[in-house]
Parts: structure tokens; C-alpha cells; sequence
């Protein structure tokens, strides 16, 4: 008689490169959820360590909840891209391997997808400084919004963090995905949620911190080169181009609005840290491509107190820092921002 596999329910994410010390927490804490139907598919992306030698124990040690992939160093984007073709899961998520899960994370994201009838589920996270397991912060916990219909209001997309390892997804969002000629080299987590929601419809929330993600010291303040510029404009571009061919003006609108979030804010921001750089020019050549590609963040109905008012305070955060910028105090601002976080060493989140 024909045993037939169990159904997997979600199928998580793990590229692992350099990370042995981090890994067995990161492992441990998917392997005992509360939830039996998942599987864990980890990349070792060329890993110089021992990473490969921990996942063939935990794979004899759990069986098939172990999935290895290894290959030769290409990133994590690569790295995901990979994983997401060898998932079996109704729903795809992914936990970074310098970081843990607490043991309901998936059953209580899957249950909430399901119940909600959701594409994307997303739940609160710890920011927990890696040396001192000091909490830094407790994020995305306060969600403005039970739920989002994105093709009502595209513009609450803004409240989401840029990352994807608090979030699980259908598995076909993944799976269909657009491709990017320019793999970006920062900013790339944000890229890759901007194809996920291009196609998906309902996101729900959970107000429960279910995710530990780790801060490195070292990563407080994480430079950019300005050599990383040119491919990362030229992907940012890109996805404008890929909804503008589906997508009507409000979608666009969204798009223009991210851009000066992430492009005109956090990225300046990193650049601003860098010594080298000059950070007057780059600013400026910043300013013009957005106005060149983006040239709705300036107008736009996303970074409005009238859309601050309608939706809860969404995006309030946002609409103040566009009349900073407006105001031409973003250098200042930036001064104070840096210095704030330098003095009070933690990973302040505006």
C-alpha cells in the first residue's frame, strides 16, 4: 500500500553563509513550532564554514523537515529564488540564519492567512541586540489596519517593514514572480516584496511579536559604497516598469511614494554615513532621478495629511519627513537622526 506524504503547509526559507555560530538556534527554533507541517529549505550558499556539516546533521536527525540546497556564493537573492523553486508548501515563508522564531510563528500565521482568506500574513518582531540580547524595539505590533485590500488603498503598503522573514505568502506569488535584469545590491529585501504585492490581494495582520531578529553592532549603521548606485536605481526602475504595464495609478502612486521612502530617505541616509562620499552631490543626483523616474513622489495622494486623517495615521511618519524634505532640512534632519542613534546606540525605526 502507498503511503502518500503529508501536505506541507508552509515551506520556509533559510539561506545560511557564515553563519555556523547562529544556524543550530535558527534550526532548533523551526523545529519544534507547534506546527508539525512544514519543512525547512536552507541554502548554503557556498558557505566557507560549517554551516553544510550542521545541516546534514540536522537533516539526519529530522528527515525530509530538512531540505539542503547547496550551491557556489551567489546571494541571498539568488539564494531565495532557489529555494522558492524546490518549495512544496501551500504557503511560503523565510527566517534568516542569524535569527529565531517562537514556537507558534507558523501556526499562528497560517491560521491567520486561512481564517482571513489572505495572500500575505504578517506578524510583529523583536529587534534584540545580538551580543546582549538587549531589546532594542517591538515593531509592527500596533498595526493601523486588521487587514488590507491592496487595490483599494495601495498607499498602506508604506506601513509594512521592508523585510520578508515576518511575513508568510502563497506559495504561487512566489512562484510567478517577475524576474530583474538588476539584482539589486542594497535595498534588495524591499525589491523582493515589491514583486510579491504587485500580484497579491489581502494582507492580514497579527499584533503578536513572533519573530527575534538579530542586530550586529556592526550593522547599527550599515554604509552604502556609491558604486552600489547605479544597479540599484536601475532595479528600482524596473519595478516601476513592471506595474506600469498592469498596474493603474494608484498602484503607481504607491510605487513613486516607496521610492522616496526608500530611495530619497533610507538609502541617503546610509549613503550619509559613509565619509568618503560626498554626500552633498549624491543627494542631489538622487533628488533628480527621482524626479526623473519617480515624478510622482513629490505630488502624491500617499504622503497627504488628507490620507494621514482617512487611514488611522498611516504613513504619518512618512508624509512629515516629505515636509522636512520640502522644507530643504533633510541634511539637518539626517544630522540629528545619525546622531541620535550614534549617542544612544540602538536601531531607532521612525
Amino acid at each position: 500500500m502507498k503511503i502518500e506524504k503529508k501536505a506541507i503547509k508552509i515551506s520556509f526559507i533559510i539561506p545560511c553563509y557564515n553563519v555556523e555560530q547562529y544556524l543550530p538556534k535558527c534550526l532548533n527554533s523551526l523545529m519544534h513550532q507547534t506546527m508539525n507541517d512544514i519543512e525547512a529549505i536552507c541554502i548554503n550558499d557556498g558557505s566557507p564554514d560549517n554551516c553544510l556539516k550542521i545541516l546534514k546533521d540536522y537533516r539526519k536527525k529530522y528527515g525530509d523537515k530538512i531540505v539542503i540546497i547547496d550551491k557556489k556564493n551567489e546571494g541571498v537573492w539568488r539564494g531565495r529564488k532557489d529555494g522558492i523553486k524546490k518549495a512544496r508548501g501551500e504557503f511560503i515563508g523565510f527566517v534568516d540564519s542569524d535569527d529565531y522564531v517562537t514556537e507558534d510563528f507558523a501556526e499562528n500565521l497560517y491560521t491567520a492567512a486561512i481564517k482571513n482568506k489572505a495572500d500575505i500574513a504578517v506578524c510583529g518582531f523583536d529587534r534584540i541586540d545580538l551580543e546582549t540580547g538587549k531589546l532594542y524595539s517591538r515593531e509592527m505590533c500596533k498595526p493601523k489596519h486588521k487587514n488590507i485590500i491592496i487595490k483599494d488603498n495601495p498607499g498602506l503598503l508604506l506601513e509594512l517593514n521592508g523585510a520578508p522573514w515576518n511575513k508568510i505568502y502563497k506559495a504561487e506569488l512566489l512562484k510567478n514572480m517577475a524576474e530583474l535584469k538588476n539584482i539589486p545590491p542594497v535595498l534588495d529585501d524591499m525589491m523582493f516584496l515589491q514583486l510579491i504585492y504587485i500580484n497579491a490581494n489581502k494582507i492580514t495582520f497579527i499584533p503578536d511579536s513572533l519573530n527575534r531578529y538579530m542586530v550586529r553592532k556592526d550593522s547599527i549603521i550599515n554604509t552604502v559604497e556609491p558604486k552600489a548606485l547605479p544597479k540599484t536605481y536601475a532595479a528600482m526602475k524596473e519595478i516601476r516598469d513592471i506595474y506600469a504595464k498592469s498596474k493603474d495609478q494608484n498602484y503607481i502612486d504607491y510605487v513613486d511614494a516607496n521610492a522616496f521612502l526608500h530611495l530619497g530617505i533610507s538609502l541617503m541616509y546610509r549613503l550619509s554615513t559613509n565619509k568618503d562620499a560626498d554626500f552633498n552631490k549624491l543627494l542631489k543626483e538622487n533628488t533628480k532621478f527621482l524626479d526623473q523616474n519617480f515624478p510622482n513622489w513629490r505630488h502624491n495622494q500617499y504622503l497627504t495629511l488628507k490620507h494621514v486623517r482617512a487611514n488611522n495615521g498611516s504613513n504619518k511618519k512618512l508624509y512629515l519627513v516629505k515636509k522636512i524634505y520640502d522644507f530643504h532640512l533633510f541634511k539637518p534632519f539626517l544630522a540629528t537622526y545619525k546622531t541620535m542613534i550614534n549617542k544612544l546606540g540602538v536601531d531607532i525605526k521612525w
